[in-house]
């Protein structure tokens, strides 16, 4: 039996190996399927979930080294997707597919914990970590911009 913080609630879990990926813990035990599977070897960002708020693709991380982290999962962000980040999503009409925007979100969320009033360059390089294949990037940097302008 193991102890992990997600969401801001304690979870316990009965997981045999600490090995298994937090992402398939996530999907499978929790049925928290916001969290995507895309290629499994951390470079898409489709999995990506905050880790003591920093952004980190759930698919590279094992259960066993999160015992005594705190975990986001987009699930988590609002329970009514009244999140500001969530919001100028909705009102730019960010997401085509939307496959890659629980990524997407959860690393604008990294950002904009780290930098208020991020520039271009810097939007561009905290996202490049998640892979939109609808290229909604023009979309995404505005819904960025638009947040930390109305929140700084």
């Amino acid at each position: 039996m193991m102890s992990i913080f997600i969401n801001n609630k304690e979870i316990k879990l009965h997981i045999d190996d600490p090995d298994t990926p937090l992402l398939w813990v996530l999907r499978d035990h929790l049925n928290l399927t916001g969290t995507k599977y895309g290629c499994g070897i951390g470079t898409c960002g489709a999995c990506m979930v905050l880790i003591d708020g920093a952004a980190t693709p759930s698919c590279l991380v094992r259960i066993g080294e999160v015992q005594d982290k705190e975990i986001t999962t987009i699930e988590g962000l609002s329970s009514d997707g009244s999140h500001p980040l969530q919001k100028a999503w909705e009102e730019l009409q960010v997401p085509q597919c939307g496959y890659c925007q629980s990524g997407q979100i959860l690393s604008a969320v990294s950002l904009l914990n780290k930098v208020k009033e991020p520039d271009d360059d810097t939007i561009k390089e905290a996202m490049s970590g998640v892979l939109c294949r609808c290229g909604t990037y023009p979309r995404i940097l505005e819904a960025i911009k638009l947040v930390a302008k109305n929140n700084g």
